[in-house]
């Protein structure tokens, strides 16, 4: 049981890499190079193939995981890339995986460009693009028999882009890329949405060298942290590396998905290198078996020492040092060279002290005359202060006469103003009194004159007013009683109209629909049905010509086998005497050998039954499930039936081939017996009729043991056909399993709701409430749920809850023919329910309003109240 839940495992792990919308065989980018900080690091980060590198590359990788497992994950990948020049990084790669029958293969661009920002900080931008071809390889399928769908996997063709930055230190790097940014599909001409692959990738390295002595002397240290940041987890990494300069170098890592990793690599030459990492997986994985991974590398070693790079000495393993030849020189060559060697000794005093002497002569000069211009520089500024001061003196005292000037015509003239304002006052004073006392005369006769008319005039202005007043308020008050009875008519008629038009409308649409959805489910229920037919056809006429054949060939096989039988009993009975007591010792021996013989025989063919039967059965199951698989294909929903632990069943195999194995090598040693005891008698005996019948035994024995031994390999290759085929079943099931994710769900279920709302017609008779199965008990208290996906926060009235699709869809079917047509659901991954309901509502007052008003439909029995909080 546990072997084959480990097999499961790893086969959907495998799959992690597929996924798909419409497509099938889409796989993303993925290249597992990560254990390394020497060879390939852009595969790390795009912008590695520049940060701390020094030289370049041509490096060919193979890496092989899970290695205990047959068609195991393996990728070859071959690279050129390094630093390029003081501000350019580069690469080009080819590279090829292989996941059992899944395979891609494309290429890699790689470029980085570094911008310097000061001494020891630099800033570097990286980016990958690739291409590549994926799908199913269907040289490595092995299978008795032909499946369309893998002739309806295409192969897609895909472009990935992966940009990076990295900002470094003196001895620190920190970065981020993007994984997957972007991937496009040129067989569909769409992008790729919900890559798993895709995530953000950050990362923060050290590196630093050993102040040490001995073999660790300037060994170079590089340590990296990264964070991965996916859709649907957080993947934690780390390596360190440590390289010694006498051209070796020791590398161990953790990965919080794959494991731990260690590694050794050295430089056979300064140019050809070697590396080897092995990587250990943990946890949930440990029983996949450990990966390999080999690097062969050529190092081009540039003369140019580039700034922000590795700075680690390189040297090889077996690199031989050239040593230049001694040669003694003589006493004259001697005496030439230390007079030479004074001769420039003197010269080059020479040259320094002139050197200094001009030096400190051009140091005077420059002192004088920085001093002679200080000085007109100090001089200019007294100047021009003095000059400003006195300026600034002049334009004050002008400014002081010119407002003392002003300010004396101001007060003349102001004089001037008040005089004569005061005289046309007077004057205004005078004629204002002489008016007023006129005016108040006229006012007073006005005011007796008017106050009489007016009490005549308001007297009769009353009178009529009033008259008027009521005649108008009369008319006004039928006037719009009129005017509200036509209205009232007029938004009756409108409203009237509006409601026909309505019903008329909607009668015609749902009539429609109606007709629509019968006559699309009619067709769609007839080509299944066809479709079914045909299929049913096709198996049961295999199945008969099955039959036939094996009846035809059992009875011949009887018939024949009757014949030799009654032969071989008339043969028997005529020469019992002779055969079955002879003599002789030998022929004693042959006997009771013979015997034994045949007893083993009865046991051999039960064995070879059962064997048989077992074959049988994991035949019926990988029919059963390349029904369901191709049912499913076909967009048919069937109930999956489960993976069925064989782990009994091939315990019971398993003890039945090894009991036939030990009977046949048993039965082969006997009959050979015979045969040597045949041959030793025929030396003394010749041809008698014992001899006879034992030649003709042991022909027969022979013969039936051949077959036997040809039918038990018959079975063995039956068993493996059967088993790689159900392998690959199970590979299409999980796929499927896979890719029916929360996407997909929520997609059938909302096509699922539109469907039943649209083809189902209104009950003829009432329901009841004992109609309904309202699925799973909830309890009077409000249900908080947290996560839901596609649904808004808010109180919901569930009216039931369902975890079998079935029961929902028929409870949902009853609700829209009683005519709540607004009904609705979500899905809580978290209790695998389905959470019916036709109110939402933001606030628990108005939800508590609601239930207390629920009425008494049949749907409403078991009303609840849940809460999402997401």
């Amino acid at each position: 049981m546990k072997a084959h839940l480990t097999i499961l495992i790893l086969l959907f792990c495998s799959m992690q890499i597929l996924f798909s919308q419409q497509d099938d065989g889409v796989v993303s980018f993925d290249l597992p190079i990560r254990n390394s900080l020497v060879f390939n690091r852009y595969a790390i980060n795009p912008t590695f193939s520049f940060v701390r590198e020094q030289n370049k590359y041509i490096s060919f990788n193979n890496k092989r995981e899970w290695i205990q497992f047959d068609n195991a994950p393996e990728t070859f990948v071959g690279s050129y890339s390094g630093r390029f020049s003081e501000n350019i990084g580069a690469g080009i790669v080819a590279y090829q995986q292989n996941y059992g029958v899944l395979t891609t293969f494309g290429g890699l661009l790689n470029f980085a460009y570094n911008v310097k920002l000061n001494t020891d900080s630099n800033l570097t931008f990286g980016l990958n693009v690739g291409a590549y071809k994926s799908g199913i390889n269907t040289g490595n399928v092995v299978t008795n028999f032909d499946d369309p769908s893998l002739q309806n996997v295409p192969e897609n063709f895909l472009l990935t882009v992966n940009p990076g930055i990295n900002y470094g230190t003196r001895l620190l790097d920190f970065g981020i890329s993007v994984n997957n940014l972007v991937l496009y599909n040129f067989e569909s001409s769409e992008m790729i949405k919900d890559d798993p692959k895709q995530g953000i990738q950050a990362h923060v390295m050290h590196t630093g060298f050993f102040d040490g002595q001995g073999f660790f002397e300037k060994a170079k240290f590089s340590g990296i942290l990264m964070s991965e940041f996916r859709k649907d987890e957080t993947i934690i990494s780390g390596l360190a590396s440590l390289n010694v300069p006498k051209g070796i170098w020791f590398q161990v890592g953790y990965n919080s998905r794959f494991g731990v990793s260690g590694g050794l690599g050295l430089n056979v030459t300064k140019n050809i290198a070697l590396e080897y990492n092995i990587e250990k997986a943990i946890g949930e994985f440990v029983d996949f078996g450990p990966s390999h991974e080999f690097t062969l590398a050529y190092r081009f070693i540039t003369k140019k020492k580039y700034d922000y790079s590795g700075d680690e000495k390189v040297s090889g393993l077996f690199s031989k040092k050239r040593n230049k030849p001694i040669v003694e020189a003589s006493e004259e060559e001697l005496a030439g060279i230390r007079e030479r060697a004074a001769e420039r000794r003197a010269q080059a005093e020479l040259d320094k002290a002139t050197e200094l002497k001009a030096k400190k002569e051009a140091e005077a000069n420059a002192l004088a005359e920085a001093k002679a211009q200080q000085e007109a520089e100090e001089k200019a500024k007294r100047e021009a202060e003095a000059e400003a001061k006195a300026k600034q003196i002049e334009e004050q005292k002008a400014k002081e006469e010119a407002e003392a000037k002003a300010k004396i015509e101001a007060e003349k003239k102001e004089r001037e103003r008040a005089e004569a304002r005061a005289k046309v006052l007077a004057e205004q004073k005078a004629e204002q009194e002489a008016e007023e006392k006129a005016k108040q005369l006229a006012e007073q006769k006005a005011r007796e004159e008017a106050a009489k008319e007016a009490k005549l005039l308001e007297e009769q202005l009353a009178k009529e007013a009033e008259e008027q007043a009521k005649a108008e308020a009369e008319a006004r008050a039928k006037l719009l009683e009129e005017q509200k009875a036509k209205e009232e008519a007029a938004e009756q008629a409108i409203l009237l109209a509006e409601q026909k038009a309505k019903e008329e409308a909607e009668a015609k649409a749902k009539q429609l629909a109606e007709e629509k959805a019968k006559e699309e489910a009619e067709a769609i229920a007839k080509q299944l049905e066809e479709q079914k037919a045909r299929e049913a056809a096709a198996e049961q006429a295999r199945l008969l010509a099955e039959q036939t054949a094996k009846e035809e060939a059992d009875a011949k096989a009887k018939e024949l086998a009757e014949q030799q039988q009654l032969k071989e009993d008339a043969d028997a009975k005529a020469k019992e005497a002779l055969t079955t007591k002879p003599t002789d010792e030998i022929g004693k021996t042959m006997v009771a050998l013979a015997e034994q013989t045949e007893t083993t025989k009865e046991q051999q063919s039960k064995l070879l039954d059962e064997f048989e039967e077992i074959v049988e059965i994991k035949n019926e199951d990988l029919k059963d499930l390349k029904e369901e698989n191709d049912l499913s294909d076909q967009g048919i929903t069937v109930q999956p039936k489960p993976f069925k632990s064989v782990t009994a069943e091939n315990n019971k195999l398993n003890a039945i081939k090894s009991d036939l194995d030990a009977i046949i090598e048993s039965r082969n040693k006997k009959i050979d017996s015979l045969q040597t005891l045949y041959e030793e008698r025929y030396k003394t005996t010749q041809l008698d009729e014992v001899n006879l019948f034992y030649k003709r035994k042991i022909e027969g024995l022979a013969k039936d043991q051949l077959k036997a031994v040809e039918l038990r390999q018959e079975l063995d290759t039956r068993l493996e056909t059967i088993r790689i085929a159900t392998e690959f079943e199970k590979r299409r099931r999980i796929k499927r399993a896979a890719y029916d994710n929360e996407a997909d769900r929520y997609a059938q279920d909302r096509a699922m709701l539109q469907n039943i709302k649209r083809t189902t017609k209104p009950a003829q008779v009432p329901y009841t409430s004992e109609d309904f199965d309202f699925g799973e008990p909830q309890s009077d208290n409000i249900k908080i749920l947290k996560n839901v996906k596609n649904a808004d926060n808010g109180y919901y009235l569930i009216i039931a809850v369902h975890s079998d699709i079935k029961k929902r869809n028929e409870f949902l079917t009853k609700v829209v023919a009683s005519g709540r047509v607004d009904v609705d659901f979500f899905y809580d991954v978290n209790t695998s329910n389905y959470y019916i309901y036709y109110n939402k509502f933001d606030s628990i007052n108005a939800a508590n309003k609601v239930m207390e008003t629920k009425g008494n439909r049949p749907y409403n029995v078991n009303m609840t109240l849940v809460k999402i909080e997401n």
